[in-house]
């Protein structure tokens, strides 16, 4: 018998044993604990990029927001993100589908823990904050876009920044060739450079929950759609380019 027939059978072996010495995920921590992760991620998130909204009275402009958003961001991830991939965010969740780093069963469910996660993070953060500074602030819900004239700009800076966050999530942590252990601070360093770079634009929401959590709890709809179209079409584009080009030889369709 060749030498290679031997290596084959013998790594075979290997990764039986393996799989037999690996118990299967209870359907808690398979279903019901990814969900209850992205529900207490999305609060905490939200909460946080709230409250700096909502108490950013020091004239620092667009830099205490962005710092709080992204580090929150990554430290959260940092925490749960081996429970639930750490997503927090709709529009990263179906980037991850579309390249296969998330079951189809549980996009819906995160989805609504996600946006669940954002009222109760905007409720806490108007539950904490002085009435004239939540007031002042409109409970840092997205009040960017006020005219219909400043619409495809938003819509496209949404689209832009919302894909360079998918793609450092899709590429920093679930493509195997380029994952990274820095992926969670990668990632929030991603949402800081947007609101830095394109917050005057649009607000940098980047992510449907955040922006669906403070609407809810001001009644503030204004141009709300922007919100959800932008970061979806950034996600969805994401998915496609990795799926087609960018991918490992496991996420790739063609090309292989």
């Amino acid at each position: 018998m060749a030498d290679t027939e031997l290596g084959e059978i013998y790594s075979k072996e290997i990764e039986n044993n393996r799989s037999e010495k690996e118990p299967k995920l209870h359907w808690f921590e398979q279903y019901v604990q990814p969900c209850l992760a992205e529900l207490l991620g999305t609060t905490l998130f939200v909460f946080v990029g709230c409250l700096s909204v909502i108490e950013n009275t020091s004239g620092t402009g667009r830099l205490q927001p962005a710092l709080a958003h992204g580090l929150g961001l990554g430290l959260i991830i940092a925490i749960l993100g081996g429970i639930s991939g750490g997503h927090f965010n709709p529009a990263v969740s179906l980037g991850a589908c579309i390249i296969g780093g998330l079951n189809i069963i549980l996009v819906v469910p995160y989805w609504i823990c996600q946006l669940c996660g954002g009222m109760i993070g905007a409720g806490l953060a108007k539950a904490l904050t002085m009435e004239a500074d939540y007031v002042r602030t409109n409970g840092a819900a997205f009040t960017t876009v006020s005219t219909d004239a400043q619409v495809p700009r938003a819509i496209g800076a949404e689209i832009l920044m919302t894909f360079f966050l998918v793609l450092a999530v899709c590429m920093g942590a679930i493509n195997k060739k380029t994952s990274t252990p820095l992926a969670p601070f990668c990632i929030g360093f991603t949402v800081a450079v947007d609101i830095m770079a394109g917050g005057a634009i649009s607000g940098a929401c980047m992510n449907p929950a955040r922006a669906f959590g403070p609407a809810v709890v001001t009644n503030y709809w204004g141009f709300h759609w922007i919100y959800w179209v932008g970061p979806m079409v950034g996600g969805l584009l994401v998915g496609g380019i990795i799926r087609l080009l960018l991918g490992d030889q496991k996420i790739r369709l063609f090309l292989k």
